[in-house]
């Protein structure tokens, strides 16, 4: 079936969203973070190509504050001399994205998820979608059973709510695949990550791609590597294998 464009109530607005799935029937639910690029046709490709494997996906704009989407524009993004920019123009609307907000969100996202598949849901992010999912599938342990994390920064802060520091709240089995080199997620503090999953007794695995960039998966950005991408695919429809599909 062809993916459409939904409207989901959240407690502060409403935010568009788009919808993917096999047929009418009931089938388990995935929900798609996007990364800092916002909503867009790459990531509704991405949602298409999940639900292709028998799931119902939601890939929201979590920027829906801001406008409906796009609300990034990617020009510049091809030139090495212009990407800062557009990084720039999406920074002010991450940071906008308090864990509050993120929590509040994620209840809406998972409640019209839910009313399209059934649960529990497994939640894939990219960049700081695998942030935002993290913090979803910690504040709503009962209804998450899956995360999956790919080319994720920014898990260990100094702040106190730093998401590293709620992994005795996640209920799910994760799994996180990381960028080589990644500046926004180093080896130090991809350590620290573990070390507060094996604390917690949270089952996971994580892994580095050897020479992929931050964004590896986005075919439309230039760190987009095609290899690692067609690994981060096999790892999660095995991660939704296990946990949601049944």
């Amino acid at each position: 079936m062809p993916g459409e464009m939904i409207d989901v109530a959240t407690p502060d607005g409403v935010a568009d969203a788009y919808l993917a799935r096999p047929d009418d029937e009931p089938h388990p639910a995935v929900l798609l973070v996007m990364d800092a690029y916002g909503l867009r046709p790459q990531i509704e490709r991405m949602a298409d190509r999940i639900a292709a494997r028998g799931y119902v996906v939601l890939a929201p704009n979590v920027f829906y504050r801001a406008g409906r989407s796009p609300v990034v524009s990617l020009e510049g993004l091809d030139d090495p001399d212009r990407r800062g920019e557009v990084f720039a123009r999406a920074m002010p609307l991450i940071r906008a994205l308090t864990t509050e907000r993120i929590v509040s969100d994620g209840g809406a996202y998972l409640d019209r998820l839910e009313q399209a598949g059934r649960g529990p849901v497994a939640i894939t992010g990219y960049c700081m979608g695998g942030r935002v999912g993290w913090r979803i599938a910690a504040a709503y342990p009962e209804r998450v059973a899956a995360l999956g994390a790919f080319h994720v920064g920014g898990l260990v802060t100094d702040g106190e709510d730093s998401p590293h520091r709620s992994a005795g709240d996640l209920d799910a089995e994760v799994y996180l695949g990381y960028a080589d080199n990644d500046r926004s997620m180093p080896v130090e503090a991809i350590a620290e990550v573990d070390h507060a999953l094996d604390a917690a007794g949270v089952p996971h695995r994580s892994e580095v791609y050897p020479g992929a960039a931050h964004g590896y998966t986005m075919a439309d950005t230039p760190a987009y590597d095609e290899a690692a991408a067609e690994r981060h695919y096999t790892e999660l429809f095995a991660l939704l294998d296990r946990t949601v599909a049944r």
